[in-house]
Formats: structure tokens, C-alpha cells, sequence
């Protein structure tokens, strides 16, 4: 059973419904700490439903050098703002890190290898690393000058190699260009002193309370173990953070239908988890209750549904098989009404003629089909 209504608290403390919670994308990017970026239209998509569907806003700030890609934590790209970066990926990335640098040798990679790679970065893509001004330096472009400098790229290890650049702070996607988020180089592009010790004076306590604050803010209601999964942080470290964002925050208990109360003996039917979330939404929630109920179409990969540890609380089972086929780390686009996932969507037909595909999980009258296709209509894409 899922329980809609943690699910339409999450909904309204995401800024998927109601009134626009923040001012433009790099807003959202700070407030929410990290966007789930591999899948690149997506969190394209996830940022602009979240501040006006304007995804052209998006991409502009990308482009002023306001919003990166990186990889500061689980080994995979997220979406975060540039004043967040260097921090959190100080932060997080350590086990991923280690993970990656293992695998050097399968792919025949040495120090050496890696160390020229940094130099014919850095020498190709300083002048393209101003903010607002630089284009960056697409891919194929590095993966030639690579090639030319004698680095193997092939099987992987291009990839690789870039990979373990932006994890040791080195470079960060930048900016919107010819379809892909071109690489910039990290020291010039994000702002001066946003590393862990410039932001929080080398404290990772300190730095862990600020992403939980942003997390249970933007994911709340939730507890330590879904920022414990979200962030791979170690709990210890979590159990410290929490108690000095604590007097900014609101907690309680969801029972089994999801509706929160302030102890765990009146949340009938719950595990008992204590929860955090940001002040006002269960007095908000109980008044658009309604408009979370509504019909909501999302990108693969958004954080609503890959936010949190367990996503049993927006479909059971059966219908996440339907959305990660073979539980193979890919994620289908979720279309969402009263709480829960009820299908899955993708578009067909020639470019300038798309149509809504969709896909019941759950039945889907006329009219609810009619109002998912006219978000179809609206949603913000970067491609055609």
C-alpha cells in the first residue's frame, strides 16, 4: 500500500504544486543540495517544473555559470549549485572516489596516466573557464586532445579518466552547448572560497548540517536514513549534524496512510521512524491537500522519486518493476496522480508532432488522460 499522503506532503515540499517556492533555478539548486544529473533532458526537466517550467531559464543558468554538474556523492552526476560543489563533493565523495581510483588497473590506467590527462585539460580549457563568458570544452573535443597526447580513451577509460578530474575537484560540467553541459575547469568557474574549508572551515560536521537542513527542507518529510542513503554519508556523521539545524526544522511521525502527527503513538500503523521537514508544510499540506492529489508528469530520475531510500511510499512492488525494468539503475518517467505512480510515459511520432505515450500501471479515465496530456504539452524539454 502506498501512503499518499507522505507522498503529497513530499509533492508540496518539493515545489511540484502550489505556489512557485523559488525564485529561479539556481535557487532550487541550492535549496535542494543535489539533483540526480545523468540523465541530462531530465534534470533539465526536474529543475524548470520546479520554478515556472521555463527550462530556457535553465539553461541560462547553467551558461552564467550558477548551476554545474559534478559528482559529489554515490559515484553518479548530479545537478548542483556552483556555490555547492566543491564542498559537498569535499564532503561525500570519498568512498566513490576510492571506488573509482580501484579500477585504474583494469583499465590499465597509472598516476601518470591521470596527471596527463589534468595537464592537457587544464591547458585546452582555460580560456573557455571564465563564468558567464566561457563555453567550455565539449567532450569529443577532450577525448581527441586526449588521443593526441597519446591517453587512451577507448573501453572506458575516457570516461573514467574525466570522471575522477571532476571527483577530485579539478573540472565540473558548465555550461549548455550543443546539447551537453561542456567542461569547465572547477578553480575558475565556481566561486572562491566555497570549498569545505573556505564555507565551513574544514568542518565536515558543520558542512553535513547544512546539506541536511537543505535535504529535509526540500525532501521533508523524510529521516536520517533516507539522507543516509541520499548522501552515503555515515550515520554517526548524520546523528551529529542533525541537532544544529534541529530548532529550523519540524519532526514527527507518518502513520501507515502517510498523514503526519508529533509522537509515534498516534501515527497508527508506521514504523515509528521520526521525521524531519520544514516548517509550515503539514498547516500547508492539510490546505492543498487537494492539489497534490492532481495529475503530475515527471522526468526519469527526478528527485521525488529518487530522493529517498524506499520508494514503496509512491508504488508498490509490482509497479517499480514496471519503472526500473530488471532493477537495472534506469528509470522510466513516471506519471503521478493522487500521490502515487499510476504509469509510465515516454513521447512518440516525427519532431513538431510528438504525442503522449502512456503506459497504465493503474487504470486512467478519459479525463485524467486528458489533463496528463496537457502537462504533455507544457513539459519542459531541451530537445526536440
Amino acid at each position: 500500500m502506498t501512503q499518499r499522503h507522505l507522498a503529497g506532503a513530499r509533492i508540496l515540499a518539493q515545489g511540484l504544486v502550489g505556489p512557485q517556492r523559488f525564485v529561479g533555478p539556481a535557487q532550487a539548486a541550492h535549496a535542494f543540495g543535489a539533483h540526480q544529473g545523468q540523465d541530462l533532458p531530465g534534470v533539465m526537466a526536474s529543475l524548470a517544473l520546479r520554478t515556472g517550467g521555463d527550462v530556457d531559464a535553465v539553461l541560462a543558468a547553467f551558461d552564467r555559470g550558477e548551476i554545474v554538474r559534478g559528482y559529489p556523492m554515490r559515484g553518479t552526476v548530479f545537478a548542483v549549485a556552483a556555490d555547492t560543489l566543491a564542498w559537498l563533493t569535499e564532503l561525500c565523495v570519498g568512498g566513490p572516489l576510492r571506488a573509482a581510483m580501484s579500477r585504474r588497473g583494469q583499465l590499465e590506467l597509472e598516476d601518470h596516466h591521470v596527471g596527463r590527462a589534468q595537464e592537457v585539460l587544464e591547458e585546452i580549457a582555460a580560456e573557455h573557464s571564465i563564468p558567464g563568458v566561457g563555453r567550455g570544452v565539449l567532450r569529443k573535443e577532450l577525448v581527441a586532445a586526449w588521443e593526441a597526447a597519446g591517453i587512451r580513451t577507448d573501453q572506458g577509460r575516457g570516461y573514467h579518466l574525466l570522471g575522477e578530474l571532476i571527483s577530485f575537484g579539478i573540472a565540473a560540467y558548465g555550461p549548455w552547448r550543443d546539447g551537453e553541459t561542456a567542461v569547465v575547469l572547477a578553480r575558475p568557474w565556481l566561486p572562491a572560497g566555497t570549498d569545505l574549508e573556505g564555507a565551513f572551515g574544514g568542518d565536515e560536521v558543520a558542512a553535513a548540517a547544512e546539506l541536511a537542513h537543505r535535504y529535509f527542507t526540500t525532501h521533508g518529510p523524510a529521516g536520517e536514513r533516507d539522507l543516509a542513503w541520499w548522501s552515503k554519508l555515515p550515520l554517526r556523521t548524520i546523528r551529529a549534524a542533525i541537532p544544529q539545524v534541529a530548532e529550523h526544522l519540524e519532526s514527527g511521525y507518518a502513520d501507515k496512510n502517510g498523514r503526519l502527527h508529533t509522537t509515534a503513538a498516534a501515527a497508527r500503523g508506521g514504523d515509528g521512524e521520526l521525521l524531519w521537514w520544514r516548517p509550515g508544510l503539514a498547516e500547508e499540506y492539510a490546505a492543498r491537500e487537494k492539489e497534490t492529489m492532481a495529475e503530475i508528469l515527471l522526468p526519469g530520475f527526478d528527485e521525488l522519486v529518487l530522493g529517498y531510500r524506499d520508494r514503496l511510499y509512491l508504488l508498490d512492488a509490482e509497479r517499480h518493476h514496471a519503472l526500473v525494468p530488471g532493477n537495472n539503475g534506469v528509470f522510466r518517467r513516471a506519471a503521478v496522480r493522487r500521490g502515487e505512480v499510476v504509469g509510465t510515459w515516454t513521447r512518440k511520432g516525427p519532431a513538431g508532432k510528438r504525442t503522449l505515450d502512456l503506459t497504465e500501471l493503474r487504470p486512467v479515465s478519459a479525463p485524467q488522460r486528458k489533463r496528463f496530456s496537457t502537462l504533455f504539452a507544457a513539459f519542459p524539454y531541451t530537445a526536440p
